[in-house]
């Protein structure tokens, strides 16, 4: 999937040209995976450009930085006015957002206390991770042989660049063997999450998804279709969820930042049908509330504010 390049990135403070924007050999980063990011995506609106959730994003940044011993050396509303900026430099109306906070070029070796904290921000513009035609027919998926990375080993709920190695080996393997997506167990063997995704059982018009416990990443797409599906009168619980459920469920979707609402319609060669009148009903009003068409979940969006040309 290639990148649509852009005119501008934000490095450390400076807007730089995106052929410019680069980094020593020697970042401590790129040699022990030693930074956490974010995925965050602004959607074209009525009433202009705007991103979703863009402050839980960036507080989410913050607390992966802090897990990792990293003290990101920007405010909240710094790291806002920047990709504000950025999005209007580039002129884009809907894009993709990168932000990346990582230990930069300095002493090498495993300790990287006295390495300086880099911070970079990219847009693109990027569709629909798993395709517009998964999104509205639902993909492929199998269950990994990879586990999701144990809380007694990294931090799941960081979302760290070394730890998505774990999420590479699986989408590999699910790739190489003909399927969209993988699926995740946990260190206990519950269902865990997609390579990128979490991941959402309907059952008998109850609808469960792995909680904390189970080693997920905590999606901010995850709150929301929750919120949603709880605002649309579902039962939501968060639970352990057994490998057979996958195959016995009624309805099965997967939920991220870059998938958004993508629905599964086949997991291990077993067909759990097209998208069910649930996801159909909470993937609507999820996509309303992306594109700003849903006044219930307007304070969810983060507004561009485009300079005038003055």
């Amino acid at each position: 999937m290639h990148v649509n390049t852009a005119d501008l990135i934000w490095m450390n403070g400076e807007f730089v040209a995106w052929e410019d924007a680069k980094v020593h050999v020697l970042t401590h980063g790129l040699h022990y995976g030693t930074g956490v990011f974010e995925g965050v995506r602004a959607y074209e609106t009525e009433r202009g450009t705007a991103i979703f959730r863009h402050d839980r994003h960036i507080s989410r940044l913050r607390q992966s930085s802090s897990l990792y011993y990293m003290d990101l050396p920007y405010s909240d509303e710094e790291i806002r006015q920047a990709t504000h900026e950025l999005i209007a430099r580039n002129g884009f109306k809907s894009c993709y957002i990168r932000p990346l906070v990582y230990r930069g070029y300095g002493p090498m070796g495993l300790d990287p206390l006295d390495n300086p904290v880099d911070v970079m921000i990219a847009v693109w513009e990027w569709g629909a991770y798993l395709g517009e035609e998964g999104q509205k027919n639902g993909i492929r998926a199998k269950v990994s042989s990879w586990r999701r990375i144990s809380p007694e080993s990294l931090i799941p709920h960081a979302k760290a660049s070394g730890q998505y190695l774990n999420s590479v080996l699986a989408k590999i393997e699910a790739s190489k063997a003909g399927y969209e997506e993988a699926i995740l167990l946990d260190h206990n063997s519950h269902v865990c999450e997609g390579t990128g995704e979490n991941i959402f059982v309907v059952k008998k018009g109850k609808i469960a998804t792995p909680g904390h416990s189970n080693s997920i990443l905590d999606g901010i797409n995850r709150a929301s279709v929750i919120e949603i599906a709880e605002d649309l009168g579902y039962e939501v619980v968060e639970r352990d969820i057994a490998r057979a459920e996958l195959n016995m469920c009624d309805e099965l979707f997967l939920t991220g930042t870059a998938a958004e609402l993508t629905p599964v319609r086949e997991i291990d060669d077993q067909e759990i049908g097209p998208p069910g009148p649930i996801t159909k009903h909470i993937q609507e009003v999820f996509t309303d509330a992306l594109k700003g068409r849903a006044q219930q979940y307007a304070h969810w969006l983060d507004f561009v504010e485009v300079p005038s040309k003055a």
